[in-house]
């Protein structure tokens, strides 16, 4: 029989857990934001709070956490698109006590932050950050000891060709995937796609780092020629263990497009696609994607109120595994 673990209060807005599942951080439309630990950590079978305080003006509407090498640390997306990382620190060097502390924000007159994904690469750290005029920047860690300390590593906007000319860009959201198995001697690559008033903008394309020229390019579009204008509402980078190529779930307004994208460019620099599936069952917009751990279950929850489970069958064909229905 399920559990509860943790009845959260009116008004939160969202909750993002960990990496390891111990932990969990919610935030609320007052600007509140809450870290639940768990008593056992074996067992998971309660939560208690061990941090909570009004750290931002405004809803707060998503919680992304840093990855655990870099300590424990999240940083908040407000709704007026300011990012302030709040990070969990010893009240003094020899004290066992702990409380969190911002130690940097971001922000940017000509647009709001939409969403920021963290990945690492065989360097550092890094935080890509989609804004709501188009654009995405990549900023660097320049010392893993001091999370208060980044860079700008780069700007641009998530177009294949730079020369690309459309009017003032307009995006209501955006989406961002790092590759979890990107890090050690392979470059850094990641997944985004926007939902906005400007076509080209919104097709999700794989980024990669050049480290020869210092530069990110685009070396996929996952998108069907007839379908590079639809907007984007969220995707999901699936764990590779094993497989000759990589899996990668984009939703659109038409459904879920399952993707395979290959591993060896082409004499452009392109990577081979394919798209293997389209899904639908989700009653308008697509809200979140979350694969597990193996990378052969997709998570989706969206505009219904449903939560559903996909599968491949041995045949290569995805369908619907489960469905859960919110409970009162």
């Amino acid at each position: 029989m399920a559990k509860e673990l943790l009845s959260l209060e009116d008004g939160t807005t969202c909750t993002s857990w960990n990496y390891s599942g111990s932990r969990l951080a919610a935030g609320s439309a007052d600007g509140t934001l809450s870290i639940f630990d768990s008593r056992h950590p074996p067992s998971s079978s309660s939560l208690r709070t061990t941090f909570k305080s009004r750290v931002v003006e405004g809803n707060i509407v998503k919680i992304v956490w840093v990855p655990p090498e870099y300590g424990d640390a999240v940083a908040c997306i407000s709704a007026d698109g300011i990012v302030s990382l709040w990070e969990e620190v010893a009240i003094a060097e020899d004290s066992q006590s702990l409380q969190w502390k911002i130690c940097k924000s971001f922000g940017n007159s000509s647009g709001k932050v939409l969403d920021v994904q963290f990945g690492i690469s065989s360097t550092s750290l890094k935080m890509v950050a989609a804004y709501s005029d188009g654009n995405v920047r990549v900023f660097e860690l320049l010392d893993p000891l001091e999370l208060r300390n980044w860079q700008l590593q780069a700007e641009f906007q998530n177009v294949i060709e730079s020369v690309s000319e459309f009017g003032k860009a307009s995006c209501l959201s955006a989406s961002i995937s790092w590759n979890p198995q990107k890090g050690g001697s392979q470059e850094s690559c990641f997944l985004i796609g926007f939902n906005s008033n400007t076509p080209e903008l919104n097709s999700s394309k794989v980024w990669e780092f050049d480290r020869a020229h210092q530069r990110w390019l685009p070396v996929a579009e996952l998108a069907m020629p007839e379908d590079k204008g639809d907007l984007v509402y969220a995707v999901a980078w699936a764990p590779n263990i094993g497989r000759p190529y990589e899996i990668i779930a984009v939703a659109t307004q038409k459904g879920i497009a399952i993707w395979h994208l290959g591993l060896n460019p082409d004499h452009d620099g392109r990577l081979p696609i394919e798209r293997v599936a389209l899904l639908s069952g989700h009653e308008g917009m697509v809200w979140q994607m979350e694969w597990d751990m193996s990378g052969m279950t997709l998570a989706t929850t969206g505009h219904d109120g449903m939560v559903r489970l996909w599968q491949s069958n041995l045949n290569g064909v995805w369908h619907q595994q489960a469905a859960f229905e919110p409970t009162s």
